[in-house]
């Protein structure tokens, strides 16, 4: 998964969300840094709808 600060972060869904959404190639999320191999490796948190999308660009934050 590509970051914005540029990085390459292989992540993973957290049990206690794993079945609350699915991520598909090109889709907005956040991602958490793991505290050990934070360059590496990550957590998703949270996943933008396309509603939530449009309103991000509009606002020039993506």
């Amino acid at each position: 998964m590509r970051c914005t600060d540029g990085k390459d972060r292989l992540c993973s869904i957290p049990g206690r969300l794993r079945r609350r959404f699915w991520i598909k190639e090109g889709d907005v999320v956040i991602v958490k840094p793991w505290v050990v191999e934070g360059d590496e490796r990550g957590d998703i948190m949270w996943r933008y709808s396309q509603m939530d999308i449009g309103k991000l660009k509009a606002a020039k934050m993506i």
